[in-house]
């Protein structure tokens, strides 16, 4: 990276000493990630030159964002990674792969971000192993977004391998890039004015009053380069005026136009090779010559753009600064711009790098251009096979411009859109199907068309409104698609049942559309079904087509079935169907890093895991869910938390966030949010004995039968209802039980039997207690296990059979603690001390391990090798090892066969 003057440091005493301190920590073995922001100009990049030089002997890498590469996927990433590459074969075999295919160094699958996250982590924290690592990345607001994302996940799961990870960002009014948003940061803002004054006084030409120096250092905000670049060529005189007069633009507009005014000044040969430079992303010099001898340009162009300190032409080619480069790229008229791109296009070598080329002969063309656009097109599928989707979308639509021929174009426009949103970026979808649907279009393209604006709207906003457009693409696939009209169906049902009691009449809509489409045989089709006749014909009635589904499932079906069919199986009250999908789907994707799929499975998988009473797993995972949803910009662990939550009791931070699912489900018209919420604070307040509050939310929630909700929902407003002295109200709620037992699962006939023990006379209660403890005992459901035991043992006091009640309530209570389910143990240790029996209050002290060391010992005690543990929970096999010796320290032991002997979970 080039070096700058040290006067540019001037006034950074605190920044420096962080950078310092930075380094101290990576030498001692430490993981540390900064994001340097601020304004362009303020010395983020003159930051991380320091940073370089101190780093020495330091392994150190670099990579700049330039806007004219911000189209080619993983760019930025591959060329912080090249140096690194010959650490490569350390990796795991699946994670190697994942970065050739990226890289474009072999063919392959097409690897999920997930993936190449996890293994751009590993390789950092190999190529760390013998000396620590200090990766710099300059300009991060304009790398590609795939490297954005990337580098920013990696950010989050640094810990202990000996990396530093430093980005500088240029923010506009504050604001940084979403991606990088959330790790740590040190803000740059302008000089103290001492400093900026001492820092101008090394440029004046001359004397200048004092009232003109300080209006300089107040105009300029202190912004070093607009210090030293401003009064460039101005005398003492044209000074007095200052810089912000009447209409002054932005300071970087100021510091920019002074450079282009600079640029401008020049010979028009040594203009012309600026501009070739500008637009040439990589500052490969070898390219740049061969494109300037094509323009006729020769070498001694040179002397006057270096004599200006505009540009050094090293190897690689460096602007002085960004603002450099987008002074003389802005300030070019369109036909010399033009030029330069067709130079830079006839010069890159079409068999070694085909996509800059193409690139470049497409900001070239001065109209369409078939075999441009064809060649875009060949760019956006080799971005494609790359896992680049966000860059094929690019490379289709600037296609789709090119293209001559309204057919072709309108093809190519519809192929942008849906890479867009495979991308997850529905933003330009609505534009592109407009220009798609220009041109004549067959009428499978045009039900595609309308599938993709229904899945981009659904997307943005997944509430009400999202259920009518799919079923409109619904009856326009019918003829022509069957499979993808029932596809697209079972995603109308899906947007029905989320939207919930926000569109009350959605899932009727979705049943007529379905009735009218010829059945299939396939998982998808077999599924419809069972919703169609939920909905139509009632619950019980769907029962046998759910077990039907879900007896068709097959260890290698397609995982975008996983929410039908947890659904179904938490629907029939099933757990261990419930566990088995949910964990065939988290093994898959962790294998494959599918992110769209782990975002959801993760959550899922803790509920399940929740039910069956193993609370540390399923915290476990949602901590692993974490990164994943910040990754993927979901967040859909909100459920599976607010659950776990509310049944630890933990009353505060359990209102807090059940409060922020209700405001997100009416925000967002979610009325399956809603329904979870009250459910939720049905399960806390019922823990509490608060039975008036927990009455009021289940009826709440019980206004909408929403599936698997309205079944959790009844049984809390049983319990609610008996205890706060409305049976009426419980045995209404009984009655939908009833249908619920038709399903003849354990959950199903449990909850039946204890809506019967708690609505019953004496004579029958107890029967029915028993009953349910037994269901709920051999269908794996831990937690009502241990809640039927408790309403057991207190129905048992009150009938003064003390010590039967003692029997029920000691069980209830231990495994209520062993668990973690705080509020029901507190309320069977307060139902044991009523029968006289002597109970200490657990108090909760500080746990032996941290949380991560928790979550690695459990794991490790579970015969994972650290590989595996790390690839689990997005961390380096380092960075495990690390953990793992700080956990043997603690239990005090010496191997991983004695940890689970030691080991007490959190």
């Amino acid at each position: 990276m080039p070096h700058r003057a040290n006067h540019r440091l001037l006034g950074r005493d605190r920044e420096l000493e962080a950078l310092d301190r930075l380094l101290r920590e990576v030498r001692g073995g430490a993981s540390r990630v900064l994001v340097l922001r601020g304004e362009a100009g303020v010395g983020k990049s003159v930051l991380l030159d320091h940073l370089a030089g101190r780093a020495a002997p330091l392994q150190t890498v670099y990579a700049a964002g330039v806007e004219a590469e911000a189209d080619f996927a993983y760019s930025a990433l591959q060329r912080l990674c090249a140096p690194l590459l010959p650490h490569l074969d350390r990796l795991p075999a699946v994670q190697q792969d994942a970065l050739r295919v990226a890289f474009g160094l072999s063919a392959g699958r097409p690897p999920e971000m997930l993936l190449l996250g996890i293994a751009v982590l590993g390789l950092f924290a190999e190529a760390a192993a013998g000396s620590p690592l200090v990766c710099l990345v300059d300009d991060a607001q304009c790398i590609d977004l795939m490297s954005q994302r990337i580098l920013a996940f990696v950010g989050r799961r640094l810990d202990a391998e000996a990396v530093a990870l430093v980005f500088a960002e240029r923010t506009a009014d504050g604001e940084g890039a979403e991606a990088l948003s959330g790790l740590p940061e040190l803000p740059l803002r302008g000089l103290a004015d001492a400093d900026a004054r001492t820092l101008l006084d090394s440029v004046l030409p001359g004397p200048v009053d004092a009232r003109v120096r300080d209006r300089i250092v107040a105009e300029t905000g202190g912004n070093p380069l607009a210090l030293l670049e401003l009064p460039r060529g101005l005398s003492p005189a044209e000074l007095a005026f200052g810089f912000g007069g009447p209409g002054a633009g932005p300071l970087a507009t100021r510091v920019e136009d002074g450079f282009r005014r600079r640029v401008d000044a020049l010979p028009a040969d040594t203009r012309a090779l600026l501009l070739v430079a500008a637009v040439e992303p990589v500052g490969d010099a070898p390219l740049l010559w061969h494109a300037l001898r094509l323009l006729g340009i020769g070498i001694e162009a040179a002397a006057p753009a270096e004599a200006a300190d505009l540009i050094t032409l090293g190897a690689p080619v460096r602007f002085r600064h960004p603002l450099v480069r987008s002074a003389v790229w802005r300030g070019a008229d369109a036909a010399a711009l033009r030029a330069a791109h067709r130079a830079l296009a006839e010069a890159t070598d079409a068999g070694r790098d085909p996509d800059r080329r193409a690139w470049h002969r497409a900001h070239a063309a001065v109209g369409p251009d078939e075999e441009v656009a064809a060649a875009l097109e060949r760019s956006a599928d080799r971005a494609l096979a790359r896992g680049g989707r966000a860059a094929a979308a690019t490379f289709l639509e600037r296609a789709a411009a090119l293209t001559p021929g309204p057919g072709e174009r309108a093809r190519r426009a519809l192929a942008a859109a849906g890479a867009h949103l495979a991308a997850g970026l529905p933003a330009r979808v609505p534009d592109l199907l407009a220009a798609a649907e220009l041109g004549p279009l067959e009428p499978l393209q045009s039900a595609d068309a309308g599938r993709l604006r229904a899945k981009a709207s659904a997307m943005t906003g997944p509430g009400f409104g999202a259920v009518q457009p799919l079923l409109d693409v619904v009856d326009r696939l019918r003829d022509l698609d069957p499979a993808a009209a029932r596809e697209t169906c079972l995603a109308a049902f899906g947007a029905g049942i989320w939207a919930g009691r926000h569109d009350p009449d959605g899932l009727r809509r979705a049943a007529e559309s379905a009735r009218g489409l010829p059945p299939g045989d396939e998982t998808t089709g077999v599924f419809l079904r069972a919703l169609v006749t939920w909905t139509t014909d009632g619950p019980a009635a769907a029962f046998p087509l759910l077990a039907d589904a879900l007896g068709r499932l097959s260890d290698g079906e397609d995982l975008t079935v996983l929410w039908p069919a947890a659904n179904a199986a938490v629907e029939l009250g099933d757990l261990r169907a419930w566990l088995d999908i949910t964990g065939r789907a988290v093994r898959s994707a962790r294998t494959t890093g599918t992110l769209s799929v782990l975002s959801t499975a993760l959550p899922y998988r803790a509920a399940s895991l929740g039910y069956a009473g193993r609370f540390p797993e399923a915290w476990d995972l949602l901590a692993e869910a974490a990164p994943i949803e910040e990754a993927a910009g979901v967040a859909t662990s909100m459920v599976s938390t607010a659950l776990l939550t509310a049944y630890q009791g933990r009353e505060r931070p359990a209102l807090e966030l059940l409060g922020a699912m209700e405001r997100e489900g009416e925000r967002r018209g979610l009325g399956r949010l809603t329904a979870m919420a009250a459910c939720a604070r049905a399960v806390l307040h019922n823990g509490l004995g608060n039975y008036p509050l927990a009455m009021e939310a289940a009826l709440r929630g019980a206004e909408y039968q929403d599936l698997v909700v309205h079944n959790w929902t009844c049984s809390e407003l049983v319990e609610a209802a008996t205890r706060a002295g409305h049976p009426d109200v419980a045995a209404r709620a009984r009655e939908r039980l009833d249908d619920w037992a038709r399903a003849g699962t354990p959950w199903a006939l449990g909850s039946q039997a204890v809506a019967e023990a708690l609505t019953a006379g004496p004579a029958a209660a107890e029967d029915r207690y028993l009953a349910a403890v037994g269901h709920f005992g051999r269908g794996g459901l831990r937690v009502f296990e241990t809640r039927t035991r408790l309403l057991f043992g207190e129905w048992l006091r009150r009938q003064n059979r003390r010590a039967q009640a003692r029997t029920e309530l000691r069980a209830a209570h231990e495994a209520a603690l062993e668990i973690g389910m705080e509020a029901y143990a507190e309320r069977a240790r307060r139902e044991l001390l009523a029968t006289g029996e002597t109970v200490r209050k657990r108090t909760v002290g500080t746990p032996v391990l941290t949380p991560q060391e928790a979550r690695i010992a459990r794991l490790a005690a579970g015969g994972h090798p650290n590989a595996e543990i790390g690839a689990q929970l997005f961390l380096s096999p380092r960075t495990v090892e690390w953990h793992l010796r700080k956990v043997f320290a603690k239990l005090g032991v010496s191997s991983r066969r004695e940890i689970e002997a030691a080991f007490a979970g959190p």
